[in-house]
This record gives structure tokens, sequence and C-alpha cells, in this order.
């Protein structure tokens, strides 16, 4: 019916898939440890990296400690990877931020360790969650109270 499912770093441990929402998402134990490292933006013109924030890899400087953890290994297709990114000398993993419509709403799961760059004031994580926040808003009839029936 609309909104938005966002799924924020889960681990693989005792957790039941099914419950991850209503698609599929395997969850592994990859994680890229470097926060220099390079981030490829994989679907540069994806709303969630243009709505309401413009991203791009500026938006990844000054991330801290890591870039994030326990990404995605397998997905149901209807997802789309937006992000690719690995520590030295290790594969490229795309399933760091994943994004899918679903009904008339989104679902999205992200790996990136948001947990620790907001609390550092890291601003390209606080852009990033404005817009997966907003996916979808401008697709939403918006409501006022008076439409409300009490």
């Amino acid at each position: 019916n609309g909104g938005t499912l966002m799924m924020q770093y889960n681990t693989s441990r005792r957790i039941d898939p099914d419950a991850l929402g209503p698609l599929s998402i395997t969850l592994s134990r990859k994680r890229v440890t470097d926060e220099n490292a390079a981030v490829t933006l994989l679907e540069p013109n994806h709303a969630v990296l243009n709505t309401p924030n413009k991203i791009t890899s500026a938006d990844f400087e000054n991330w801290v400690q890591e870039r994030g953890l326990y990404f995605p290994e397998k997905w149901d297709p209807a997802f789309t990877p937006i992000l690719g990114m690995n520590d030295k000398g290790e594969e490229m993993t795309n399933g760091s931020l994943i994004v899918a419509r679903h009904g008339n709403g989104h679902v999205i799961y992200t790996g990136l360790s948001l947990f620790r760059e907001l609390p550092a004031g890291v601003s390209g994580a606080y852009k990033l969650l404005a817009n997966m926040i907003s996916i979808g808003v401008k697709d939403q009839p918006v409501k006022n109270k008076s439409d409300e029936k009490f």
C-alpha cells in the first residue's frame, strides 16, 4: 500500500531469512573494513542516489571504522544493487545497498555502517539516509489531516 520498509545491518546468525521482509535476502558475513575503500555507484541515476540529495563518491569520505558488514550475498531479482565496494585484494560486493519496488512502496536493505557514521557526524551518511527514507515520497499522494475520517 505504499511506504518504505528499510532494514539496516543484521547478522546471519540465528535469523530466519524470511523475517527480513517480503522479498528474499540471504545475508553473508562479507564486510568491507577499510573505511577508505572505493565505493562504486552501480546505478548512479537511481532515485536513492539523487533525491532529495545527489550522492557522489565524495559522500563516502571521512567514513569511520568500516564501510559496512553482513552484506547480502543473494537477493530477490526485484532488488537493484546500488553500491559496490571491497577491501583491497577482495572481490567487490554489490549488496551493501539494495533497493526494490514492492507493491506501491519500496524495500531497502543496507549493511552500511550507518550506526557508526551518524553519531560521528558523517554528512554523506546523513544525506544517504535521507534519500532512503524519502524514496518514493513524490510517488505517494499527500494526505491532509482534513482528509482523515474520524
